[in-house]
């Protein structure tokens, strides 16, 4: 069928040519999703650094690079290098990439022992890992099934409740840590994006965590709690430096974000999925979901060197994709273009380093709950029998209790610690992993002998 290329039809084409009275809200509907969460991981690491932290211009940097990186990697996917149907780079499907909560555990830990010139060498070591899956994407599929893939996410989503919960209180570097006013601006700020969630209709909704800061932010601010010294002192305009952090490898590390990687690219063919069967009436193509992944491994390993962190599928725009069913990719390219200007502006990415903490974990600790309900539902769409609820529960009772008690690995070699003791999500991956292969499913058995006997 030939694309409509004049009416607002074209919005449910993926190649269409929608008027931009029609895209740019639409747009901007995705931008709003996103936005917070693509920022927020970058705020956390650097905040993370040992010694106080990272300055504010260093910061500023960070967050820039972070848009900038998660702009490209988004126009990758929607527009691919390579003809279609054959081997190249991007999915050339509707897809939005920004900077992932997945890795944030695990940069924390890296952040605080070696700073973030080594969260960017393990990135570069983890994108390499990535487009490896992409190509065997069809023989690994396998060891990845929900169980394993909603074990990590659920471990995920626990092991950020107390970054959330010290933000909350104010930040632990903080001279007034858990005052009454950090957690009267922070459940204030929770109570506005929860209401929003619930009882909210249309961008309201959409836009819950976003108006939930934008109103901490302006109480905050009524508390004296907002400087805007680094915002007059950052340029109007800049483009992302090469190299600037540096690349640092540090084996520990880059076998835990090696993990990570793996990981998360099995679980970009959930969203992929999401994406083709909700709002395209079709599952995605193997060749789809390869050139995909590759890419996303790619645009990683270069973000790197331009100090963008690491990036994943966004699960909240494949919601407003498969709700809208605009998979116009004009449309999403225009949400990323967006992205990327706003990450050329350091006076924007300044404004965003003064959001006090308390209202950032107030807004992102119902983030961080969505993420493990995610990974309950995941579990939940495998039959929980006693094997099932045994491998969810030993992974993440390892994964989270070692690395609640890490001076139990205290008589092992650093890199152990940094490996298994201080990001609980690599452990619970190989633990469900190692379990699902090893421990016999007596039902998926019993049914094939089943099947057999008629």
């Amino acid at each position: 069928m030939k694309a409509n290329t004049n009416t607002s039809g074209s919005l449910f084409e993926l190649r269409g040519r929608p008027p931009i009275t029609s895209a740019l809200p639409l747009a901007l509907q995705h931008v709003v999703a996103m936005i917070v969460g693509c920022v927020t991981p970058a705020i956390i690491v650097a905040s993370a650094v040992s010694g106080g932290g990272m300055a504010d211009a260093d910061k500023i940097i960070l967050i820039q690079s972070s848009l900038v990186i998660s702009a490209l990697s988004t126009l990758l996917q929607l527009f691919p290098i390579g003809k279609k149907g054959s081997w190249g780079l991007g999915s050339g499907l509707p897809m939005i990439l920004g900077v992932s909560f997945a890795y944030v555990p695990t940069m924390q830990a890296v952040a605080a022992g070696f700073g973030v010139a080594t969260i960017l060498g393990s990135q570069v070591v983890g994108g390499l890992i990535a487009i490896v899956i992409g190509f065997l994407i069809k023989n690994i599929r396998k060891y990845f099934p929900p169980l394993v893939t909603g074990t990590v996410v659920f471990t995920i989503g626990l092991s950020l409740y107390p970054t959330a919960i010290n933000y909350m209180a104010g930040g632990t570097s903080s001279a007034n840590y858990g005052s009454w006013e950090n957690w009267a601006i922070a459940l204030f700020t929770l109570a506005v994006v929860v209401v929003l969630n619930h009882y909210g209709k249309g961008i309201l909704k959409l836009a819950s965590i976003l108006i939930g800061i934008i109103v901490g932010y302006a109480v905050s601010a009524c508390f004296g709690m907002v400087s805007f010294a680094s915002v007059s002192t950052a340029a109007y305009f800049q483009l992302p430096r090469l190299m600037y952090f540096g690349i640092d490898f540090e084996v520990s590390s880059c076998v835990a974000m090696g993990v990570l990687f793996a990981i998360n690219s099995i679980q970009a063919i959930g969203d992929y999925t999401a994406t083709t069967t909700g709002a395209m009436n079709r599952e995605p193509t193997d060749r789809e979901l390869q050139n995909g992944i590759v890419a996303y491994g790619i645009t990683n390993t270069l973000g790197a060197f331009f100090g963008g962190l690491p990036t994943a599928t966004y699960s909240q725009n494949v919601g407003i994709v498969v709700t809208t069913k605009v998979i116009n990719r004009f449309v999403l390219g225009m949400a990323a273009v967006i992205l990327g200007v706003a990450g050329l502006i350091p006076k924007f990415s300044a404004l965003l380093t003064t959001i006090p903490y308390c209202v950032l974990g107030g807004a992102t600790v119902n983030v961080f709950a969505s993420i493990a309900m995610t990974g309950i539902k995941l579990i939940s769409s495998a039959h929980l029998n006693f094997r099932n609820s045994a491998i969810v529960g030993l992974a993440v009772a390892l994964g989270m209790g070692i690395t609640m008690a890490p001076a139990t690995l205290s008589a092992f070699p650093d890199w152990v610690t940094m490996i298994f003791g201080k990001s609980p999500v690599v452990l619970a991956t190989i633990v469900a992993v190692a379990l699902n292969l090893i421990i016999k499913d007596e039902d998926k058995a019993a049914g094939t002998a089943g099947a057999e006997t008629k």
